[in-house]
């Protein structure tokens, strides 16, 4: 995302070897970032697999040696930045824009944590759309989206405010695009194409998009399954869920959810002003638009 980015928003004679080598190493260090995080919450959540593999902390002799495993993924960065980057004028700001985004991204990780109840029955009364869409803003949507393309844009050299503002503004609504579809995924998509496990967010009692839009429908009894089955490591309870998302018309209304958002969202892009190139955006919508993985 970070190389599609730059080449979009600089003229073809910035496109030397040189700039091209310093925004593939930008790249590596948003990857190195995401690698970070998705090790502690792979600890965090105790997973189990991992796109197809074992998780790094489930390896033979690894364990809790993750976590200082994690952050040296991310202090690696850090280095690489300064190596690369200390004698460029946008070094600051992007050293600035990604500790801002580990901090945003930690605070939706507590979120999302605090919601699980550390461990215990979920308090369901506290899955609310406002709190799923906080949790959805900082832990996803900032790293995964606003990082890439921001960094993309510090390193091209641009200084309006009024870009970053409305990149912004758009990568937040694609982050919480994907992140609606990932919760759908983990319930109804295939493991072997996902390389992850399907319905952990069930076990582990998550505040995900699948239960805020149940809870906003169930009757009292349907409200009672999901108190006595959600967030319980039973597989009859666990399907018991399922089986309510099914009467409740959710695999529906997901379908109808994400064709709305791409629409609204490719609208919104085509109102980018300012000189932002669409085609950033619209590569990116195309590439997560019904995934499978």
């Amino acid at each position: 995302m970070v190389v599609r980015a730059y080449k979009s928003l600089v003229p073809e004679d910035q496109l030397t070897e040189e700039n091209l080598r310093l925004v593939r190493i930008l790249g590596w260090c948003t990857e190195l970032l995401q690698s970070f995080f998705l090790v502690m919450d792979d600890v965090e959540d105790q997973s189990k697999d991992r796109r197809g593999q074992p998780c790094w902390h489930a390896c033979d002799g690894v364990g809790l040696t993750a976590i200082n495993d994690s952050v040296l993924l991310q202090m690696s960065l850090f280095q690489l930045l300064k190596k690369h980057f200390k004698s460029k004028d946008c070094y600051g700001n992007l050293q600035e824009f990604f500790l801002d985004t580990i901090f945003k991204t930690s605070i939706g990780q507590c979120l999302d944590m605090l919601g699980m109840n550390l461990g215990k029955k979920p308090n369901l009364d506290v899955f609310t759309m406002d709190r799923y869409n906080a949790i959805v803003k900082y832990k996803t949507a900032y790293y995964s989206f606003v990082l890439p393309v921001t960094a993309a844009m510090y390193f091209a050299g641009i200084k309006d405010p009024e870009m970053y503002r409305q990149a912004k503004t758009i990568l937040l609504e694609m982050g919480h695009y994907y992140q609606v579809q990932d919760d759908y995924l983990d319930c109804y998509g295939n493991s072997k194409v996902t390389g992850k496990t399907t319905k952990l967010d069930i076990v582990d009692g998550k505040c995900s998009w699948l239960v805020v839009v149940a809870l906003q429908r169930v009757t009292d009894k349907q409200r009672k399954i999901l108190d006595e089955c959600y967030g319980v490591d039973d597989e009859e309870k666990v399907n018991r869920v399922v089986e309510l998302y099914n009467e409740l018309g959710l695999p529906n209304t997901y379908s109808i959810y994400e064709d709305e958002t791409y629409n609204l969202l490719h609208t919104h892009i085509q109102q980018i002003s300012r000189g932002l190139p669409h085609e950033i955006f619209l590569k990116i919508l195309e590439l997560y638009y019904r995934r499978v993985t």
